[in-house]
């Protein structure tokens, strides 16, 4: 008779799913008849991990890998099997403080779609008695899709808050799909519509970053021009309907309506001016995806196996049997199979999670701008002449920014050296640099705090600045060919050259891996955190408000389900002295 190991390892090969450990799959079974695990008798498979560091889930492409995922999830947070390390924890609650004061500081300077999208909650009020959920800042409560749809937007309309950029190459799962941490807000309320504490509050965040930067790893939704919110939206169901007790079958018809309904399209970005539908769109989807988790959890039966549906999104484009192909596409598979064009590999234990190779934005910026800045910080301290008698700019004859795509095509656009809207100017490298230069200009420093673009920077003001105008025109874009970007997105290869009217050229030389970049390791990132969350706080509260505000999102996981509950009751200091372009 086959030992209980074997017999476990046959089954898991049979159900595609694995646990890895290192080079090895590992097979064990956490628990035996009679145990939580034989509840869900549709899938039992699914539910095999090992005792061993750095565990992950593996979802075979010749599975239901929607169903993984939601046993996946659920063994994560309902059955204890999680076992992140202190240093996974610590990054991503500091993504999730990042993300809240970038949406705090946005709200108080009454941006317009958080504002908008704000207002429109209020029109859906709903007790918390009655599964109602608050609004940041604000004793209010409403419709919990409402709320995390006013409560993205916010946290996103800077375009501050962190990126990943789909990238390990240790699995080949190298297809750059990036995106951004906006998503917390469904944590947050999940957790208190199940009267969680904070440690079931930030491993919602971990999990919801787990699934959507992995499925970012293996499929590039930009190369189909789909919005990478996708990702966002299908780990937002996911999180969202295991902590509301959804069964695996909901779970499954939530992500299949996600998918088969309401896929965005890039049209969204595209455009010389950027609208209000740029910053919103990850609120947008993750609205559809909530309200698609109440709607199956109410009955409602959606598409299944969405990842291996012959014509969902995934195999229109990739996999067996795919029938779109993009302009010029030679290698199109037409193999006969029922598979998804992936494996997915997901943490459960230890330091290997996506989040750690996420990146920080030090300040407001897009982030494929961040190399250049870096480069310019670099060409200032190295050559502080530059900034001296030079206060308007006049002693710079030419900057050459060079660049690999996407970086060159998306804020290198010769029509960003015009940007009208602050959502325009903040993927404009033109901007960011110009801005960033006239700066250390005119107050003589240079260094990431000192230097660090605020909201003010991209204010109407700010944005017709004659000065930072000036120096625009004088950046000329260089796109540097296979040399720079084969080595994205492992870095952000940029490099900058500042040449002055006497002739002298100032070359940064090549930047892979500036601050903030997961893979820096020469700059105090905790040291420039402080001052970005000083520099957004004081925007979002008031002097004696701050203390209070950081104390809330700060030590997540030692938060009682009650101080989660409570978690958005800071009052937000609401100012008149910023106009929006």
């Amino acid at each position: 008779m086959a030992s209980v190991a074997t017999e476990v390892a046959r089954r898991a090969t049979l159900a595609g799913i694995g646990l890895r450990s290192g080079s090895r799959n590992l097979f064990a079974p956490f628990a035996l008849a009679g145990s939580a695990a034989t509840r869900h008798t549709s899938h039992p498979q699914n539910r095999l991990f090992s005792s061993t560091t750095d565990e992950h889930v593996v979802l075979k492409e010749n599975t239901n890998q929607v169903v993984g995922l939601a046993e996946y999830a659920r063994a994560f947070l309902q059955e204890g099997h999680a076992a992140p390390s202190n240093a996974v924890l610590k990054r991503t609650n500091l993504f999730f403080t990042d993300a809240l004061l970038c949406g705090t500081s946005a709200l108080a300077l009454r941006t317009n779609a958080p504002t908008v999208l704000r207002e429109e909650c209020r029109g859906y009020p709903l007790s918390a008695a009655q599964g109602g959920v608050p609004l940041l800042g604000d004793d209010a409560t409403a419709h919990p899709e409402k709320v995390i749809a006013a409560n993205c937007a916010s946290t996103r309309e800077w375009d501050s808050n962190g990126t990943n950029f789909g990238y390990n190459p240790k699995l080949g799962h190298t297809a750059g799909e990036f995106g951004h941490p906006d998503f917390f807000p469904v944590a947050v309320a999940s957790a208190q519509l199940a009267n969680k504490d904070g440690q079931y509050a930030l491993l919602s965040m971990l999990l919801l970053e787990e699934i959507r930067c992995r499925l970012g790893e293996v499929f590039s939704l930009k190369s189909y021009k789909i919005d990478h919110v996708v990702h966002g939206a299908i780990a937002s169901a996911i999180v969202y309907g295991t902590a509301l007790g959804a069964t695996v079958e909901q779970i499954e018809s939530a992500v299949g309506m996600t998918v088969a309904h309401y896929v965005p399209f890039r049209a969204i970005r595209a455009g010389k001016q950027l609208s209000d539908s740029k910053g919103s769109s990850s609120a947008i989807s993750t609205e559809a995806a909530i309200l698609s988790v109440r709607r199956a959890m109410n009955g409602f039966r959606g598409p299944k196996d969405i990842f291996r549906n012959p014509e969902a999104i995934f195999r229109l484009f990739e996999g067996p049997g795919q029938m779109l192909s993009t302009a010029g596409q030679q290698d199109l598979n037409l193999e006969d199979k029922d598979e998804a064009p992936f494996y997915l590999s997901l943490g459960m234990k230890g330091d290997d999670f996506a989040i750690m190779g996420e990146h920080f934005k030090l300040g407001l910026y897009e982030h494929q701008s961040a190399g250049a800045i870096q480069g310019l910080l670099n060409l200032l301290e190295q050559n502080p002449s530059l900034m001296q008698d030079n206060a308007e700019g006049q002693k710079i004859q030419d900057i050459a920014i060079t660049a690999y795509e996407p970086a060159f095509g998306i804020i290198g656009d010769p029509a960003k050296k015009n940007p009208t809207t602050r959502q325009s100017a903040d993927h404009s490298m033109a901007y960011i640099i110009s801005t960033l230069l006239r700066k250390a200009l005119q107050g003589g420093k240079s260094g990431w705090k000192e230097l660090m673009l605020s909201p003010y920077d991209y204010s109407e003001q700010a944005l017709y600045d004659p000065v930072t105008r000036s120096l625009m025109q004088k950046i000329n874009f260089v796109h540097g060919g296979q040399e720079y970007d084969e080595k994205y997105p492992d870095g952000i290869p940029t490099s900058i050259a500042v040449t002055t009217d006497d002739g002298a050229t100032n070359d940064s030389g090549l930047i892979m891996y500036p601050a903030g970049h997961a893979r820096n390791t020469t700059h105090d990132l905790e040291d420039i955190l402080d001052h970005k969350f000083d520099m957004l706080s004081s925007i979002a509260f008031s002097e004696d408000g701050k203390a209070d505000a950081l104390a809330r999102l700060t030590n997540l996981g030692d938060k009682s389900a009650q101080e989660v509950q409570d978690i958005f009751k800071f009052k937000i200091d609401y100012k008149d002295d910023f106009v929006d372009a």
